[in-house]
């Protein structure tokens, strides 16, 4: 639409063409609609859609955008300085509080999605000088000055029911549904400003592609000997039975090993394709898993690329610019991605997090290594995975340790459990002979005794243990700890395979981000005392994969430090008790039962710590005063799956110097930033202090640098002398 007297909603700067604002509400009413459908909103999302942009309308917002040189539409794009703002999202979300034909209920729903289309969900009453949603509704200017310019009858004279399950979260809902107009409103933008970028999203294979080529990749372990692969195959067989089974919760118990991460793929796609579900996330814990598991997917895939690979520590040289873009509302078949980034963004309130979540709804979710799901958010977690089943979603709890999650929240219905009886399986995979000793073990004795072993790995509490041990054992041990970046422990975990592959002499001292979905096989690990479903995951690395004449050697010892305050003593506290009465029998699924069911009441209210139930007014809280008194950005901000509160600072390792120099000459761009994050350490405010006190930090465009190059070991990572502050 070119006619100056045809309101516009954005105005080409390259060749002044214009986007008719009539064209861009339907198109994005029909985006909307579409992505909505999954979870039978489609009406209520083309109503958003036609009235998001409502106050664009308004005299005063033509008049400003026909004088400007561009719009800056897209997110993270700032409007040119001197540019004067009009606000154009007030005026819909006022309009269907106004509509009388739907009600209170649902005209405050939608204010919260089109207010928050730009600056994202607002709490209903705000503080700190931000402006609530109440406060914004009550200002009746923009909707006179929108009525002013009559709209479109088409435009506003438009109405839908609601029509949900009546216990639906409805802080959830209203997030999902925001997420089909904030996708919708933006691609439907981008398509004017750039539609070659628009095009660039298309061309991700099909479902059915991909599980041709996994099933093909599977029978070539057909026929396979020993006692792991028989599991492994009767897993699969067990997968692929109960694939036809409806959507829901399910759980894949699998003792460490058993093959439940391609497993759980051929369950999840056979699954999705049985129930007409469109895609499947599988999300981790770490970083470390999250890597190994792309590339198995990858592999099995063949040369077919189907995979998005969505996390901090990813390489940008390793990113497609397909993947690039699928990345900001994961519009991909298969996504590989954190559960950091996963539970984060159900609860976001920014526009850019937001956009992925319709995508989630009428998916496969699986979750592995579900015992890590961070406990002081474990209750509002929880509640998010039972209604996740509301929006047409699966999820699957895999691990070889499930969490006790029917302890934290009763209304969770008990999951369908895909393996064929995880007690036999535990039995008959049985790899391990179990030490617990029962007294102290020095770190000189214990460095002794693993200076004796030919392959050994032994796992710490904390990165100051893992010092400590390091320092006692033989030139040439490996240590791995969150002290060294991520571009280093990749390195240094390549080496630790490929002397285990070469059955070469190899030591390792590492933290527990060794302990889970890395694929590592010692004949010999040694585990500090620690709660029972991280020693479960550290005998997993000995003698994964069966091959040795007996048992593996798997040493539980109490170190000469206790287990650190917080979570990890609560857990180690909680698993003493089963590790007297059962012994080495201990690692089975009944004993992983009872240890979480203790560790959750011994936690009690800290299972919601920043009280993000309250805020979002989930379960019992919506029937407490006002039910759509929602504080979105607020429990946004305390959701936290990383509670630490460290700050990353910029280590010259490897390939990171030049970028470093590249920041300091060039400065910031997404690009640069986002290769920088392979070489950033995290560290807390302790050693914070001591760094910049020994003159090692300077901040670089807004970034902490150490300057130090001295103060980054090789061996060790971040490090100088007297560091005792940093390695706690």
């Amino acid at each position: 639409m070119n006619k100056t007297s045809s309101p516009i909603a954005h105005l080409r700067a390259s060749d002044r063409a214009t986007h008719g604002l009539t064209d861009h509400l339907k198109g994005t009413a029909d985006r909307a609609a579409a992505f909505a459908a999954a979870f039978g909103a489609g009406d209520m999302a083309r109503l958003a859609g036609l009235w998001h942009d409502l106050g664009k309308y308004a005299a005063d917002f033509q008049a400003m955008i026909r004088a400007a040189d561009t719009h800056a539409h897209l997110e993270g794009q700032s409007a040119p300085s001197g540019r004067r703002r009009v606000d154009h999202s007030t005026a819909g979300a006022q309009w269907a509080v106004e509509m009388e034909q739907l009600g209170p209920y649902v005209g405050r729903l939608l204010a919260y999605v089109i207010a928050g289309h730009h600056a994202g969900l607002a709490d209903w009453n705000a503080a700190g000088g931000r402006r609530g949603l109440d406060e914004r509704l009550s200002d009746r200017r923009h909707l006179e000055a929108m009525r002013a310019a009559a709209p479109p009858g088409d435009i506003l004279n438009q109405t839908a029911s609601l029509s949900t399950p009546a216990d639906v979260d409805a802080a959830l809902w209203i997030r999902m549904l925001a997420s089909a107009l904030f996708d919708a409103d933006f691609l439907d933008t981008e398509e004017f400003f750039d539609d070659a970028r628009a095009g660039a999203r298309a061309g991700w294979p099909e479902l059915t592609a991909l599980k041709a080529r996994l099933d093909a990749y599977m029978s070539g372990f057909d026929g396979a000997s020993g006692r792991v692969n028989a599991v492994r195959a009767e897993v699969l067989a067990a997968c692929r039975a109960r694939a036809t089974d409806p959507p829901g919760l399910f759980s894949l118990t699998v003792p460490t090993g058993g093959g439940k991460t391609l497993s759980g793929l051929t369950f999840a796609l056979d699954h999705a394709l049985a129930n007409g579900l469109r895609r499947v996330i599988h999300a981790a814990p770490f970083t470390s898993i999250i890597d190994q598991t792309a590339n198995d997917f990858r592999k099995a895939f063949g040369n077919l690329d189907g995979v998005l690979e969505h996390h901090s520590n990813l390489d940008p040289d390793d990113v497609s610019p397909r993947a690039r873009l699928a990345s900001e509302n994961w519009d991909a078949p298969v996504v590989v991605t954190t559960t950091v980034q996963l539970f984060e963004s159900l609860c976001a309130s920014r526009t850019s997090r937001v956009r992925k979540l319709h995508n989630i709804a009428g998916s496969v979710v699986v979750l592995d290594e579900a015992q890590a799901l961070p406990a002081h958010l474990l209750k509002p977690i929880t509640m998010m995975i039972d209604q996740l089943r509301h929006f047409g979603a699966t999820v699957v709890l895999c691990t070889a340790t499930q969490p006790a999650l029917g302890a934290v929240f009763p209304d969770l219905p008990t999951p369908t459990e895909i393996a064929p009886d995880p007690p036999r399986l535990f039995a008959v995979l049985e790899r391990v002979r179990m030490e617990v000793r029962p007294n102290v073990t020095s770190w000189d004795d214990l460095a002794a005794e693993i200076a004796e072993e030919r392959q050994a790995l032994a796992i710490v509490n904390t990165r100051a243990d893992a010092r400590a041990l390091h320092e006692r054992l033989p030139a040439g041990t490996i240590h791995l700890s969150t002290w060294q970046c991520a571009a280093h422990r990749a390195g240094l975990l390549d080496a630790v395979c490929q002397r285990l592959k070469d059955g070469k002499p190899i030591h390792v001292v590492s933290t527990s981000l060794i302990e889970a979905g890395v694929n590592l096989d010692f004949p010999a690990v040694f585990r500090a005392m620690a709660g029972l479903d991280s020693l479960a995951q550290a005998a997993g690395r000995c003698n994964r994969e069966g091959k040795l004449d007996g048992l593996g050697r798997f040493v539980v010892f109490r170190p000469e430090t206790r287990p650190p305050k917080g979570h990890l003593g609560q857990a180690a506290a909680a698993a003493e008790p089963i590790l007297r009465e059962q012994g080495s029998a201990a690692l089975n699924p009944e004993a992983f039962q009872c240890f979480f069911q203790d560790l959750y009441f011994a936690k009690g209210e800290a299972l919601d710590d920043p009280g993000i139930c309250k805020l979002l007014r989930m379960g019992k809280q919506r029937r407490e005063g006002d039910p759509l008194a929602f504080q979105f950005r607020s429990a946004a901000e305390a959701f936290r799956m990383i509670e630490d509160g460290q700050t990353p600072v910029l280590v010259p390792f490897g390939d990171g110097r030049d970028l470093i120099e590249t920041l300091r000459r060039d400065g910031p761009s997404r690009d640069l930033l986002r290769r920088l994050q392979r070489f950033t350490v995290p560290v807390t405010r302790q050693a914070h202090q001591a760094l910049s006190d020994a003159g090692a930090l300077a901040e670089v465009e807004g970034l902490i640098v150490l300057e130090r190059a001295d103060f980054y070991d090789a061996e060790v990572g971040l490090r100088f002398e007297g560091d005792a502050a940093l390695i706690h």
